[in-house]
């Protein structure tokens, strides 16, 4: 059996242990997605929260692990009795990326079907991850009909089977757990809201941080069971905290103060649906409780909403992901005791941003909408209200003006009077003569521009061609001499021809 990396051996990565003990702590959060580069310890962290689970109590002989003090009355397996049940590890299932529609939800037991000849079903992986940990590696490369069964599974609390002859339901109650690399795709929105808590990871650039990563990695390789047993003690007391927490967790109290500090980050954040208002509560609720503490605290809020808000907000495209902690702490200074009484203070009629400000003097009773029309009245450092109004309109921002650049020279298109092209057929110039020694020459053109010229003069219309190798008499007076390849070539190497 391989032995996991300890979780404890886990350099830094504090968000992402955080959000897994939490889980640990609270499976009601939801599980947690894990987005990051490839090599910052995703799957490694995820595979250690294993080992620190506490041991679950099963029905001996249930292939659907049920509880043996509340057994599930639909379980394939069952009825069972309730009373003591058998003591196994919590599993850590793992879902690969190209499984089956079978091997995930289950199947007809081909084997009994033709030995027996009776109909049974064969459990798959969501019955084998039930009261543990579901670990979908590069999740968001996951075929669309997996992520359909994936949603029923995490919604009904249930996988429903019907095919092949067989209708079962059996329990299916997991923590979801996956990780990606936000460079291969994002994952799908109904699937995103699914999770209960979203952590971005990164490697680190601190040199003896990754130094030490190293260090331990290469300790683990050489000899996993000498290093886990370096880690045992510290493994011991966060699986032993894991346990108080969950003891002190029913005993967790939940104030109105909190919820309305968890509600109001929500509604500023624009996040769709109430999942992410139950799920910040749930996850204050677990902080608390492993802080060691019986009231959620507004420190506890502010953690809850940096891990459930970042994957739920509304954004551009290009928008990076996470939140605005300044405004994130605006809002919760705002709803929080003090703000309430601030806002009993003003009991005006007048629209966000108008409250405390001074009246204008020639405005009358009449102009109960001015004080809100004016965008400059809630940018002098006055408190807004702390009420459910409608937040102002933005006003929008310059258009933005394309630039036109252009490169001097020649250019695409026709050729013109004034301006020269490149055309299919070359670059099109005029015949001038050179200055220097000539290197390159376009002989259309300069034949088009040397007969004319002789014609004009009452030449023959004829050109003297280069003989190349092959000597020729020098050109007669008063005739063009061209060249078909330099310029430099001897007076004494023409031909005439004709132009």
């Amino acid at each position: 059996m391989t032995i996991p990396f300890p979780f404890t051996a886990v350099v830094g990565q504090d968000d992402l242990r955080l959000a897994l003990l939490l889980n640990a702590v609270s499976p009601a959060v939801g599980g947690v997605l894990v987005r990051g580069e490839k090599g910052t310890a995703k799957s490694t962290a995820v595979r250690a929260l294993s080992a620190l689970l506490p041991e679950v109590a099963v029905v001996p002989g249930c292939r659907f692990s049920c509880d043996p003090a509340a057994p599930d009355p639909s379980c394939p397996d069952g009825p069972h009795e309730a009373g003591a049940g058998d003591e196994r590890p919590a599993r850590m299932v793992e879902l690969p990326v190209g499984a089956s529609e079978d091997r995930l939800v289950g199947a007809l037991d081909i084997e009994r079907a033709l030995a027996e000849g009776v109909k049974a079903f064969e459990p798959g992986l969501l019955a084998d991850a039930h009261r543990g940990i579901l670990y979908v590696d590069e999740v968001n490369l996951l075929h669309d009909h997996l992520v359909d069964l994936l949603l029923d599974a995490a919604a009904m609390g249930a996988s429903y089977v019907e095919r092949e002859g067989v209708s079962v339901r059996h329990a299916a109650r997991f923590l979801l757990v996956g990780t990606m690399n936000p460079e291969e795709g994002e994952l799908r929105p109904q699937l995103l809201d699914r999770f209960g808590l979203t952590v971005e990871v990164a490697a680190s650039r601190e040199p003896d941080e990754r130094v030490e990563v190293v260090r331990r990695r290469l300790a683990y390789d050489d000899d996993p069971g000498a290093f886990a047993a370096r880690w045992a003690e510290e493994e011991t007391a966060v699986r032993q905290r894991i346990a108080a927490a969950r003891e002190l967790l029913p005993r967790v109290r939940l104030g109105d103060g909190a919820l309305r500090q968890i509600a109001a980050t929500c509604a500023a954040f624009e996040v769709d649906g109430m999942r992410a208002d139950i799920v910040m509560a749930r996850t204050a609720t677990a902080l608390a409780a492993w802080a060691g503490r019986t009231d959620v605290l507004a420190e506890d809020v502010r953690q809850a909403a940096l891990l459930a808000l970042p994957h739920r907000r509304r954004r551009n495209p290009f928008d990076a992901p996470g939140l605005d902690e300044d405004k994130l702490d605006e809002t919760m200074e705002q709803f929080s005791g003090e703000g309430e009484d601030e806002g009993d203070d003003d009991p005006g009629p007048d629209g966000p941003g108008g409250g405390g400000g001074q009246p204008a003097p020639d405005s009358g009773p009449q102009d109960d909408g001015g004080a809100a029309a004016r965008p400059e009245a809630g940018e002098g450092g006055q408190p807004q209200p702390s009420g459910g109004q409608e937040q102002s309109a933005v006003r929008a921002a310059e258009p933005f003006r394309t630039k036109v650049l252009s490169v001097p020279g020649l250019g695409e298109g026709a050729a013109g009077r004034r301006s020269r092209a490149r055309t299919e057929h070359g670059r099109t110039t005029g015949a001038r003569r050179p200055r220097g020694t000539l290197t390159k020459l376009h002989l259309a053109a300069t034949v088009r521009a040397a007969a004319p010229h002789q014609r004009a003069r009452g030449g023959p219309g004829r050109v003297w061609w280069c003989a190349g190798t092959i000597c020729g008499r020098r050109p007669g007076r008063g005739a063009r001499a061209t060249s078909c390849c330099s310029w430099s070539t001897p007076p004494d190497r023409w031909r005439r021809g004709s132009g």
